[in-house]
């Protein structure tokens, strides 16, 4: 094997097919790798990342609770600059749950069929991404308590939401796409949900059931607890009912397919009108640096661009951790993302330059105020300089510069590359909101109205909370849920096509519940 083609996934002839499950895999070994991640007991490296996850994650319940009782001037916000960090991390969370499933649906419509080492992981990401993102519209406010106003509930005192405001906008849009995407998430899961129901029933029929037992993490002589009961039996019960009596017959395969396919048919423009209308929290405004027509499609844009990063951020660190992962997810998928992160990371950098564009070409000073010596022009190049100049900069370098590397065919191929470059996109993403968000409103027209934010631990506490809480959901997912979808998998191997003749037949219907 040609050294450059990598795992074998990777082909340099555009016309030859290669393929998309490695070493040979047959139908019952893509059953057994992917049920693994669910039925055999966790590593201790899961039990120590949920257990890390879960500790950052109630730092955030910890600034919340803080943050009631004492009031939102425990942020660093003040008369100028009164949204920062909380609508920072609201957009970028949001983002990243609008990519989840653009990727998932928009593929799905062209007939991508790498798309199935990454879909289900992007879904999921989706909903834990909305539920961070839920977490500060509610919380921003400053009396939680009501916070309930913002939903079009009857009252005694007829007082009915705002439908001007761009935060009931949020409400609405959010909501009925974390409907739409848990939907869709779910359509994908049923065949295999039912295919952990079969294999857990047939465990319990051939006596191979045994009963849970507790391990402590931790390099002690502790013993360990055998709970009284099967996880088989619960297996059974609590995947057979989210299963939904889906038995593999041909009537279900047509509905599934004819419903899944509606649903990404509705996804699609739901997820670019709903982004669109988070971008409408700014550019509905006057403000100079929020007032332009540029944002629906430039947060759309810069969706995708965090979404396909944050997918390789969390399934490159899995592929080197969980037995045969390698040959699911090969570097043919990583390839593939990586020339969509480039893509797309031009697109923004050349939303960036039209953002200076535009304000030139306006005639408006103001406009050119906000972009070039709010954002661009550092303190040391100008009087006039900006004082966020640095988190400007670190944008351009994460956002734009970051992913020009991925020109070379050698460094598409490198796994760490890749990360790396993930990493950085990540990280840009959260600072190109920022920028947007704050260096758009700490200076206003007046000098004496000019004022600076800096973050609180409170602030910071509050956003790497949420941080953890997506991890730790992340990592019960990978944990409880089938990481692929395996049906869709199997329809990408070879031995799928009527056209291929093999010798191998698949026995996972008959015996153990695949398909």
């Amino acid at each position: 094997m040609d050294p450059a083609l990598g795992d074998g996934s990777l082909v340099d002839d555009p016309a030859e097919n290669a393929p998309l499950v490695l070493n040979n895999r047959s139908f019952h070994d893509v059953t057994e790798i992917v049920c693994g991640y669910t039925e055999k007991a966790p590593g201790f490296w899961w039990i120590h990342v949920v257990g890390f996850a879960a500790t950052v994650a109630s730092i955030t319940q910890i600034m919340i609770l803080y943050l009631i009782i004492t009031g939102v001037g425990v942020w660093g916000l003040n008369n100028q600059v009164d949204w920062a960090w909380d609508i920072t991390n609201f957009v970028f969370w949001i983002g990243i749950g609008h990519a989840g499933t653009l990727i998932s649906a928009i593929l799905c419509l062209l007939k991508q069929q790498w798309r199935t080492a990454v879909n289900r992981a992007a879904e999921a990401m989706t909903i834990f991404a909305v539920i961070c993102a839920g977490i500060f519209p509610g919380i921003h406010v400053g009396r939680v308590w009501f916070a309930w106003m913002l939903f079009p509930v009857p009252n005694y005192n007829w007082i009915w939401p705002n439908f001007r405001s761009p935060l009931l906008w949020d409400v609405f849009a959010v909501s009925t796409y974390f409907t739409v995407s848990l939907l869709f998430w779910y359509m994908g899961l049923i065949p295999d949900l039912a295919t952990l129901r079969d294999r857990a029933h047939l465990r319990l029929r051939r006596g191979e059931s045994r009963n849970i037992e507790l391990r402590f993490p931790v390099p002690l002589p502790l013993p360990t607890i055998r709970l009284p009961f099967k996880a088989d039996v619960l297996r059974a019960y609590i995947y057979g009912f989210f299963a939904v009596g889906w038995r593999f017959s041909s009537t279900h395969w047509y509905r599934y397919e004819k419903a899944y396919l509606i649903l990404a048919g509705i996804s699609t423009p739901l997820v670019l009108s709903v982004h669109s209308i988070v971008s409408f929290d700014f550019a509905t405004s006057v403000i100079p640096g929020w007032h332009t027509t540029i944002f629906p499609p430039y947060f759309v844009a810069g969706a995708v661009f965090g979404g396909f990063a944050m997918v390789l951020l969390l399934l490159i660190p899995l592929r080197a951790l969980l037995p045969n992962f390698e040959d699911l997810l090969t570097l043919r998928h990583i390839e593939n993302m990586a020339k969509i992160i480039l893509v797309t990371g031009m697109l923004v950098g050349f939303a960036y330059s039209m953002e200076f564009f535009i304000a030139y070409y306006s005639g408006s000073e103001y406009e050119w105020h906000a972009f070039m010596y709010n954002r661009a022009t550092p303190i040391w190049g100008s009087d006039k300089g900006a004082p966020y100049w640095w988190a400007y900069w670190a944008m351009i370098t994460c956002n734009v510069l970051s992913p020009q590397v991925f020109w070379f065919k050698k460094m598409r191929r490198s796994v760490i590359a890749v990360w790396i470059v993930a990493c950085f996109v990540t990280v840009g993403m959260w600072f190109e909101r920022f920028v947007i968000i704050v260096t758009s409103i700490h200076r206003a027209y007046l000098p004496g109205e000019w004022g600076m934010f800096f973050p609180t631990p409170v602030d910071i506490l509050t956003f790497v909370g949420t941080c953890g809480i997506f991890l730790t959901l992340f990592m019960l997912f990978v944990r409880l849920l089938p990481v692929f979808p395996m049906a869709e998998l199997k329809a990408v191997m070879p031995g799928a096509s009527p056209h291929d003749y093999h010798d191998e037949h698949d026995d996972d219907h008959d015996s153990e519940g695949g398909h």
